[in-house]
């Protein structure tokens, strides 16, 4: 059988991702956080998922890898990474009217392990 074509590759990629976005969002909302918004994007960098979870206005990094190896999802939120999402999260709230408490959150996809991790950044 021959190798998939890298647009077919990049489509599943892209559509594993947003499987897995969605299974946080899921998560997220019966746990009691309401959307605020998804796919926040801006030059140099994007945040997942914007939500509310009482007063406190949050970012929501989702990260999944198929399995532990190399330190997992969680792993895969390098020094970079948190500064694309802070830099993100500085530009929505630039957009936005007052400076509510925020914080910055991941949802950690490994296998079929689900893992909420909060406050991942201190910014």
């Amino acid at each position: 059988m021959p190798a998939a074509a890298p647009e077919d590759k990049r489509t599943s990629l892209r559509r594993r991702g947003d499987e897995g976005e969605a299974q946080a969002l899921a998560y997220l909302q019966a746990a009691g956080l309401k959307l605020v918004q998804q796919n926040f994007l801006c030059k140099g960098g994007e945040i997942d998922l914007i939500m509310q979870d009482g007063a406190t206005l949050v970012f929501v990094e989702v990260r999944q890898r198929s399995s532990m190896a190399f330190g997992g999802a969680v792993a895969s939120v390098t020094p970079a990474k948190q500064r694309r999402l802070v830099h993100a999260a500085q530009v929505y709230l630039q957009r936005q009217q007052g400076q509510p408490a925020c914080r910055f959150d991941l949802v950690a996809l490994d296998g079929a392990q689900l893992r909420w991790l909060q406050n991942i950044i201190v910014a």
